[in-house]
């Protein structure tokens, strides 16, 4: 008999509450922008591959970043909201660099990096939601994120409800 691996979860609220406490000036991404982040990806203390095969911990956190990951470590909340922050600084740097991200309101700033944090930075810096954006033209910008239901070829239910809640916080 096979026994599979229990994987240990922890607070989104918990690790954003530690964002604000420890790191309150380093990121631009409002709590609500987190909350979407976050709740979409969920929270682990222990390594795991993600549905694309990629070890993560953490709310998302790949090794994509530079940090490598302890396969058999499980990582405290600290240690997890340390690397959010990094991870979503990443995004951010692609949203301001590629979308006008310091000209976005709010809204449309925070969805932009939820998007960003999700696909990478080079699956949308030339992206269409990302040209308007740059333009300004934040309907428009909005109105593209139900278009990233996609991975690997299947529409995603779990994609469709991220993109719906990004697409109202960015018409916020």
């Amino acid at each position: 008999m096979r026994y599979k691996k229990t994987i240990a979860t922890c607070s989104i609220a918990t690790i954003i509450s530690l964002v604000y406490q420890f790191y309150p000036n380093e990121i631009r991404t409002s709590k609500a922008g987190l909350e979407i982040i976050g709740n979409a990806e969920g929270c682990y203390r222990d390594p795991y591959k993600c549905p694309a095969d990629v070890l993560t911990v953490g709310i998302g956190s790949t090794e994509a970043g530079g940090e490598p990951i302890v396969r058999n470590k499980t990582y405290t909340d600290k240690e997890i909201a340390e690397r959010w922050v990094k991870d979503i600084k990443s995004a951010e740097r692609c949203v301001n660099r590629w979308a006008n991200g310091n000209n976005l309101p709010q809204g449309a700033f925070d969805a932009a990096t939820s998007i960003t944090f999700n696909v990478g930075c080079d699956r949308v810096k030339y992206s269409t939601l990302f040209k308007y954006a740059r333009q300004g033209n934040i309907n428009a910008m909005c109105n593209q994120f139900p278009r990233w239901v996609y991975a690997n070829g299947k529409k995603l239910k779990g994609l469709e409800i991220r993109r719906e809640k990004e697409k109202s916080l960015c018409l916020n």
